[in-house]
């Protein structure tokens, strides 16, 4: 979220605000109405894509899966986006932006959202109603915890994966939001933190990061290292994509739901989210060509594989930066995360990290890379299309940025890996609710151990049965075939 001190108050931002008299019978206080402002409209819309990123991930990752851990990984996220909601809702928005907290959490005030009605946060999110924001940053919840199982598919359990996600949004994500976001957040005010006043007037003096480079992708690609070091590896690992018509297509919902996630972090319908939504698509674009051309070079190949890993690089490094770098700016950082986050994926490999679909490799790197370069290359005159000043960043003079910048990026990755490291040790040793599936259950799948249910009913065996119990009639017969990547794989082909 921007930082909009002193740009406007709650009493200036309605222009459609009715304020007659509530005539409802509920019995009720009046209140006023926001009747349809334009930057209400664009939240709700912004919301709404935002939360289709989750079934969009979900597809990514079941494309990236086994045939049979397909389903149970779509299922696994959109149950953590269902948790985490009924978290918000009751204390998870209070906790992440209270606006009379310490410097390190908030408290319960706006628990149950009973608060939260058609007046602002003045300087989190002046144009909208606080129960529009609410929703809002739901859904940034809700796809985070979804994140953090691409480092541990196809080896850990529902029940106790899902009592993780409920502790892990209140002790991991709602901290990183707090600090990163809230009025009162130490990582937004750290030119000022322990200031006589900082109670009464916080600075605003701190970290960038406008839609979520520390509470999204560094907390998930570290809780998902952590979560990956509690489970370990997993005991059948193959080298083929499952279905990259999956793949290709979940990075499409989540390159066109990141232009809400970036763009609608401004809070407004205004012409910094138009820029915010500019630099996300120019930053994955540069990053999956760049991609393309790093594993090109190597293989000769023009893989969609390398494709979508560089866009989901680019998406990640420009999320913090986005409403602080030029376009050309974010041309340059697509390059560049494209092939840290290339070298990064590279090595894990080498060191025979696990980290299945490189959460750790694409998020936590990237989000780390990308704070790191929003405090290069922030300027003054991109904030200042909303109305927000800051000093900018080191191409304007202000090396302190950096400095901030590594600051919070690092305190967010040692939190986010400690803190999910303890939650899940003490879950694990609970009876009944150890982590990991059995070998057995991951052998036969996520799909039928976890859910007694299939995404992909044919297979190899099952096709053969039926061919010979029905010779009269030719049946789809399932074949060897190779696909893009170089690896041979079952796949379904109609002969």
């Amino acid at each position: 979220m921007n930082s909009t001190a002193g740009l406007l108050s709650a009493g200036d931002v309605y222009d459609d605000i009715d304020l007659r008299p509530d005539t409802t019978t509920h019995g009720g206080p009046a209140m006023p109405a926001d009747t349809g402002s334009a930057s209400t409209g664009f939240i709700v819309w912004a919301a709404a894509l935002v939360f289709v990123m989750t079934p969009g991930l979900a597809l990514f990752y079941s494309g990236l899966s086994r045939y049979n851990s397909a389903l149970s990984l779509m299922m696994l996220c959109m149950m953590a986006m269902a948790v985490v909601s009924v978290q918000w809702f009751l204390f998870g928005f209070s906790l992440a932006f209270a606006e009379h907290g310490s410097p390190f959490i908030g408290d319960f005030t706006m628990g149950a959202v009973n608060t939260l009605d058609t007046h602002a946060f003045p300087n989190t999110a002046p144009q909208i109603p606080s129960i529009l924001f609410m929703v809002y940053q739901m859904q940034f919840a809700g796809i985070t915890a979804a994140l953090v199982f691409g480092s541990v598919p196809e080896r850990t359990r529902f029940v106790p994966a899902m009592v993780f996600v409920f502790f892990w949004t209140t002790l991991v994500y709602d901290f990183a939001a707090y600090w990163t976001w809230a009025d009162h957040g130490f990582l937004r005010n750290l030119n000022c933190v322990g200031a006589p006043n900082y109670d009464v007037a916080p600075c605003y003096v701190g970290a960038y990061d406008f839609a979520g480079g520390g509470p999204v992708h560094i907390c998930a690609g570290f809780s998902g290292l952590a979560y990956l070091v509690v489970l370990g590896k997993r005991k059948l690992i193959h080298a083929e994509h499952h279905n990259m018509v999956n793949v290709m297509f979940g990075t499409g919902i989540l390159w066109f739901g990141w232009f809400a996630f970036n763009g609608g972090s401004a809070g407004a319908a205004n012409t910094r989210a138009a820029m915010a939504a500019t630099v996300t698509t120019l930053a994955a674009a540069t990053g999956g060509l760049t991609w393309v051309f790093v594993d090109w070079i190597g293989s000769r190949k023009m893989s969609a594989f390398s494709f979508c890993s560089g866009v989901v690089a680019g998406l990640v490094a420009i999320t913090p930066a986005s409403g602080y770098v030029a376009p050309w700016a974010a041309i340059v950082i697509g390059i560049l995360v494209a092939i840290i986050c290339n070298g990064c994926c590279r090595l894990k490999k080498r060191l025979g990290i696990d980290d299945s679909f490189d959460a750790g490799s694409l998020h936590g790197c990237g989000g780390f890379v990308g704070n790191l370069f929003t405090g290069i290359f922030a300027q003054k005159w991109v904030a200042k299309l909303d109305g927000t000043d800051i000093a900018g960043g080191l191409i304007e003079g202000n090396w302190l940025q950096i400095f901030f910048q590594l600051v919070a990026s690092a305190v967010i990755a040692v939190w986010a890996f400690c803190v999910s490291y303890l939650i899940l040790f003490i879950i694990n040793k609970i009876p009944g609710l150890h982590l990991r599936q059995s070998e057995a259950d991951e052998a036969l799948g996520g799909d039928m151990a976890e859910m007694g249910e299939a995404g992909y009913m044919l297979e190899a065996e099952s096709a053969s049965k039926l061919e010979k119990l029905t010779a009269a009639k030719p049946v789809p017969r399932i074949t060897n075939l190779v696909n893009p990547m170089g690896s041979k794989r079952f796949d379904a082909h109609l002969e």
